[in-house]
């Protein structure tokens, strides 16, 4: 199983989406909380390309997006392939 990251804030209503989402899926991720280590923004941002707003979820390293960009890669049917790799 690839790692998962995810960079969030306490008070994002979509990070908890992402969150549960990948909960009901089984997988363990690690959380970057950015309200709580504003430093580790910058490498957020950085990584992911300019991208600004949480969640930012990086999958085995790669960068999937936001909460929708999660939550369309479930509905196409990619996401579990992504998370078994």
């Amino acid at each position: 199983m690839p790692s998962i990251e995810i960079y969030t804030s306490p008070t994002c209503g979509y990070c908890h989406a992402a969150k549960r989402l990948l909960a009901q899926k089984g997988v363990t991720y690690s959380e970057v909380d950015v309200a709580r280590q504003p430093e580790r923004r910058v490498e957020m941002v950085q990584r992911a390309n300019g991208r600004r707003t949480v969640p930012q979820i990086f999958i085995g390293g790669k960068h999937v997006g936001g909460c929708d960009d999660l939550y369309a890669l479930d509905s196409a049917g990619k996401l579990d392939p992504l998370l078994a790799a």
